[in-house]
Order: structure tokens, then sequence, then C-alpha cells
């Protein structure tokens, strides 16, 4: 089994890498944790630039090491171990979740609730919901 944890690096996103690594200890699955990169591009002259590229990478890098040692930290805690790959992605996160979670056979998606106002929840969306729209997996929403 293969499961699937999405982090931004909050606070929530910490949470549901908990959670994934607990599901996943118990159930002798992979875990494999991905972090989204949403460059944002220039058309300069006639070139396509992201700005930053470097400094995001660097970033998330620093996301997904990180929820790699809370993953591994939480299944020591329940005295398990579990196989734990990351995966850096770019594009919109929900598109790059679920795009990520087929072609890799995930079995479930975990991901972090981000808590949104209900009016701009309704105008623009969360990402949380957008990945249980598309999603063809189950996907647990962490709060």
């Amino acid at each position: 089994m293969r499961y699937l944890v999405a982090t931004d690096g909050s606070t929530l996103g910490d949470e549901a890498v908990r959670y994934g690594a607990r599901q996943a200890a118990a159930f002798d699955a992979t875990l494999v944790i991905a972090h989204v990169l949403t460059p944002n591009s220039e058309l300069i002259d006639g070139m396509l630039v992201l700005p930053g590229e470097e400094a995001a990478v660097e970033e998330g890098e620093r996301v997904l090491e990180n929820a790699r040692s809370v993953a591994v930290d939480r299944a020591d805690e329940a005295g398990s171990e579990i196989d734990v790959d990351t995966q850096l992605l770019t594009g919109r996160p929900a598109d790059a979740i679920t795009e990520f979670a087929g072609e890799t056979g995930a079995d479930a998606i975990f991901v972090g609730h981000r808590g949104l106002s209900e009016e701009r929840e309704q105008v623009v969306g969360s990402v949380a919901k957008s990945v249980v729209d598309k999603a063809i997996v189950p996907v647990t929403v962490i709060r």
C-alpha cells in the first residue's frame, strides 16, 4: 500500500503527516510525502522565467525534510518503522497532488485543512476541498 500526504509545511500539514505516518505504520504502507511548488512565472522577452526558483526549491526541500522527520518520529513513538519517500511537485496544488496520486498508485491521500473564512472558501475554494473533489482515491482532511 502507498499513502500520500500533501504538506505545505504548516502546523496542519504536520498534523496530516503525523496522521498519515500513524496509518502507514498500522497498515504496513509506504508513506509518500509531497510538497507542491507554485512558482510565479513571468514572460520576459519571449522566455518563460521563474523568479526565485532556486530559493523555492530549497524551501520545498526543507519542508519535505522536516515532514520526513515528523513522520519518522511519529512512527518511532508508536514503536514502528515506516518507509518514507518524498516528492517535490510543481503546478496547481490540487491538480499536482491528485495527478501524482493517480500516477503512483496511491491508495489514499491525507491533507491538512486550511482555516479559510467561509466567504473566501466559497469564492476561491481550498486546496483540501479541491483535492477531495478531484481525487479518485479516499481523501482524509485533517483539522
